[in-house]
């Protein structure tokens, strides 16, 4: 990863321009609609930095987290979860124990499914919970935010930036089952673009081809089961028939947090900014342990 591009030069130019900052500006309202895990460790960077520039921002989580605490840089609002820190984290161990456990892909496969379904109900629910919360809505609505800033793998912040009709800022590293090139009407052809999980690199046979544009179709079921909730949601709080395509593709400006060093080169489209390397800009040299493991693999292969 291109490790020369700081943070400070990089971080949210298309943000910037939302608010429209420049010399003596006033500051902006921005309300931060993060995604749980490291989703949300790599965007409270970019909190921090905003407000080092003088930005209000407010971070709207729900009850039941797991990283999203308060901080000093930001103002944290939360609402109520349909689920108790003990199922939220019963969750969480299921995921960890089934990375460690032996056993054949297909059960690996369905299992895999039943608790991505499981964890995007209950953040469906969640979402559901919020929008319906008027009290906070009108609250929200009152604050006047001049920005939305939002993970879109989490399609809630999406859908309260269109119902507050505040420009939303995506900020992700990619969306399965190429939303992201769906919301944004970007070209992505399966000649040369490898596809998640393939194993493809970017010279392909023919067959490597078939398999290119065939493989995506077992991603693509997976995301409509456990996103699919989402388009009955947006479609009874906005009013109107919505597809997925339709609450992806609200976004003004999307931060890809890639590069082409790391990442295969593809179209984009102009809404599209990459800023690979904000998320190495406190780096700390590896231990001397780690080393030892990393270089062990090496010799031995050598022998």
């Amino acid at each position: 990863m291109a490790t020369g591009l700081k943070f400070s030069l990089w971080v949210l130019p298309g943000l910037l321009l939302c608010l429209g900052i420049r010399p003596g500006a006033e500051s902006g309202k921005v309300l931060v609609v993060p995604m749980e895990g490291s989703h949300w460790l790599s965007m409270r960077k970019v909190v921090q930095e905003l407000r080092a520039r003088g930005h209000q921002a407010v971070v709207l989580a729900p009850e039941v987290s797991m990283h999203m605490k308060e901080a000093d840089f930001f103002t944290l609002r939360t609402y109520a979860t349909p689920y108790t820190q003990e199922d939220y984290d019963q969750l969480m161990m299921g995921h960890t124990q089934m990375v460690f456990e032996e056993m054949h892909f297909l059960k690996i496969y369905f299992k895999s499914i039943a608790m991505l379904k499981t964890g995007f109900m209950l953040l469906q629910k969640s979402c559901a919970e919020l929008l319906h919360n008027k009290e906070l809505i009108r609250s929200l609505n009152a604050s006047s935010f001049d920005v939305v800033l939002t993970d879109p793998i989490y399609p809630c912040g999406s859908l309260l930036a269109e119902y507050l009709s505040v420009p939303a800022v995506y900020f992700l590293r990619f969306i399965p089952c190429a939303w992201d090139f769906e919301g944004t009407q970007c070209p992505n052809p399966s000649s040369y673009i490898p596809r998640m999980l393939t194993r493809n690199s970017d010279h392909m046979t023919f067959l490597q081809r078939v398999k290119n544009m065939l493989y995506p179709l077992t991603l693509k079921y997976v995301c409509d089961i456990s996103l699919s909730p989402y388009t009955r949601l947006a479609s009874e709080i906005l009013q109107r028939e919505m597809s997925l395509v339709d609450i992806f593709s609200y976004a003004s400006v999307w931060l890809f947090r890639g590069d082409f060093v790391m990442d295969y080169p593809r179209p984009i489209m102009p809404n599209m900014v990459f800023i690979g390397g904000i998320n190495c800009a406190h780096r700390k040299p590896l231990s001397q342990v780690t080393l030892t493991f990393l270089v062990l693999p090496i010799k031995h292969t050598a022998l």
